[in-house]
């Protein structure tokens, strides 16, 4: 099992459970949100609840497995995380919450840009 989350590899686990450090589970990973100034993958977003939404879960310290993707964000923290619809968009207005959420600096890129980006 490894301790980096590869790109190709995070995409191929869409629909797959995403557990907290105690195997809790969260919800079903949706998609994969890349910070545009490394080019890394930043923060996933998780489906969970009904009606069902997505909340955004830090992907540092991830890892993965063949049947979950594993976070070291807590299940209520993720529970209480920013969420949008499931067929709605994370908006650059909400991106500052999602960072502050989890207690992370937000910076935009140097001209602006948005920092998450969605492949």
């Amino acid at each position: 099992m490894s301790n980096v989350v590869e790109v190709g590899d995070i995409r191929d686990w869409q629909g797959l459970s995403v557990v907290d450090a105690t195997g809790s589970k969260i919800g079903s990973l949706e998609g994969v949100y890349f910070d545009t100034s490394t080019d890394q993958p930043a923060f996933a977003s998780v489906k969970r609840g009904v009606p069902a939404k997505l909340v955004f879960v830090p992907l540092a310290g991830a890892t993965v497995s063949p049947k979950q993707v594993r976070v070291t964000t807590d299940k209520k923290t993720a529970k209480d995380a920013p969420a949008i619809d499931t067929d709605g968009e994370l908006t650059s207005e909400l991106e500052p919450t999602v960072y502050s959420h989890y207690g992370l600096t937000y910076e935009r890129g140097a001209t602006g840009e948005r920092r998450l980006g969605r492949r």
